[in-house]
């Protein structure tokens, strides 16, 4: 046999030897497949008879249900026969029962009208209007009874409301006094303050026209004017003064101008921070710069701003008390005496200046209302209106909120300044030393030298015939030429 037949002869050997296990293995495939599906039909057998048992079990239970209904269904019925029976007999008796009682009426009714001498309809007449009279006199009495109570309750509720409010919301005392106090760091402060004989002392009080008071033995040094603006402007004079330490004219001069140019920002400052004490939110700037300004009014010697803050706080108690809206009182409160800053070059009250102000600026028509009412110049449109009305009465009416000494003096400066400026040539006057003193600045190309004394003489005689004054007004008139260069 050749290599090649061996070959063909291993190959056809490997060929049945590996159908031979193919068959094997198909043969023992084929009987796992026979076992696996006799167990799944005799699973599926069981749970056929299980089913089945279960079916026959249900079917036991309704058929014993539908008897348990049929024979509830039959007693119902029986039950409803003797219920419409028994209703049947009710019907019959109560018809008897009512025909009896209405032979019993007719014959009371007949023996009424014998005994009395009336007819059915006079005796229902005459008992109808004795009726309604005691009727009317009951409810007459309890009428006022429940006014009287009512009256009693109310005056005792709002005694309540108002003292609580003002009680637990009213800030100290708002009075404003005419001089202000500013500490010094270090005592060597004081000379230089002065100056070199008093030069410093002279040129702050011709600047900024506030008194300046410096005493021996004192840590704090005294401004003092009736205008709350020139004061605040030569506070901030003089504390910028003190920080830097350089005090000489020159110096005190730039330190004032500066003060006047921040003047915009401590208002809204001071805008900002008396919206947030009153708990107002969401004010337009050209509002927080009015009320701002407030600072530096007065009434009868109350702070305008610190009353305004006050009113707030008082309008929003008073609202939550009586279940108005507290933010809508807030707010008006808080504006209501807004048009003070602007009322003398807009016209009119204060209260309209206000609401035209506040109207300009979008607030809504309950805030302008209030504001616009709170001297009754209009009719006021809500509640909140009223309450802005009591709280603005209960802040500047509590004892010690409000004299009027203050305004009688600074009435009398201005009317001592007025006299001065009214003469030509002068461009500036100061009221010094509670009105002892007037300072005058003129014009040097208006007034000469020459013309100084005789005008001084003038304003005197001007200022005897205007004002009654106690004591003796010294007046100063002031002609100063500067000439400026600047080398480059």
């Amino acid at each position: 046999m050749t290599g090649a037949e061996l070959g063909t002869l291993l190959a056809l050997l490997v060929t049945c030897l590996v159908a031979l296990l193919l068959v094997q293995t198909a043969r023992r495939e084929a009987a796992a497949v026979r076992s696996r599906a006799a167990a799944d039909v005799d699973e599926l057998r069981n749970d056929t008879r299980r089913r089945d048992d279960e079916s026959r079990v249900r079917l036991d239970e309704a058929r014993a249900l539908e008897k348990d209904l049929s024979s509830r269904r039959a007693r119902l019925e029986e039950a409803e026969e003797r219920l419409q029976a028994l209703a049947a007999q009710a019907v019959v008796d109560a018809a008897g029962a009512a025909a009896e009682r209405g032979r019993l009426r007719d014959d009371l009714v007949r023996e009424l009208e014998e005994s009395s001498g009336l007819s059915r309809e006079q005796a229902v007449a005459r008992l109808s209007e004795v009726l309604r009279a005691d009727a009317e006199h009951e409810a007459s009495g309890a009428v006022r009874r429940v006014e009287a109570a009512a009256r009693r309750t109310a005056d005792q509720s709002a005694r309540r409301i108002v003292a609580t409010a003002v009680q637990r919301l009213s800030v100290p005392t708002s009075s404003a006094v005419a001089v202000t106090i500013v500490p010094l760091p270090t005592d060597d402060l004081r000379g230089r303050i002065i100056g070199r004989e008093g030069r410093n002392i002279r040129t702050f009080e011709a600047v900024t026209g506030v008194n300046l008071l410096v005493e021996d033995d004192s840590s704090t040094v005294q401004l003092s004017s009736f205008d709350a603006e020139r004061r605040e402007v030569a506070q901030a004079t003089l504390q910028a003064l003190i920080d830097d330490g350089r005090i000489h004219p020159q110096r005190i001069e730039s330190a004032y101008a500066q003060a006047l140019a921040d003047a915009p920002a401590r208002t809204a400052a001071a805008g900002h921070d008396a919206a947030e004490r009153a708990g107002v939110a969401r004010l337009p700037h050209e509002l927080v710069l009015a009320v701002g300004a407030l600072r530096h009014r007065t009434s009868y010697g109350q702070s305008v701003l610190e009353h305004s803050v006050e009113t707030a706080l008082v309008a929003a108690s008073l609202a939550a008390e009586v279940g108005a809206d507290v933010e809508t009182a807030r707010r008006a409160a808080f504006l209501h005496d807004v048009g003070k800053g602007v009322s003398a070059s807009a016209g009119g009250s204060h209260a309209a200046a206000g609401a035209r102000l506040l109207s300009a600026a979008g607030e809504t028509h309950a805030v302008v209302n209030a504001v616009a009412a709170h001297h009754d110049e209009v009719p006021a449109e809500t509640v909140e209106a009223v309450l802005v009305q009591a709280a603005d009465a209960c802040s500047a009416a509590r004892p010690g909120a409000r004299r009027d000494e203050l305004d009688r003096y600074v009435e009398r400066m201005e009317r001592l300044e007025g006299v001065a400026v009214a003469h030509p040539g002068v461009t500036r006057a100061l009221a010094l030393a509670s009105g002892h003193e007037l300072r005058v600045v003129v014009e040097p190309s208006a007034v000469t030298d020459d013309d100084l004394p005789g005008l001084a003489r003038d304003i005197a005689k001007d200022i005897e015939a205007a004002l009654s004054y106690p004591g003796e007004i010294s007046i100063t008139v002031v002609r100063e030429l500067r000439a400026q260069a600047t080398a480059g």
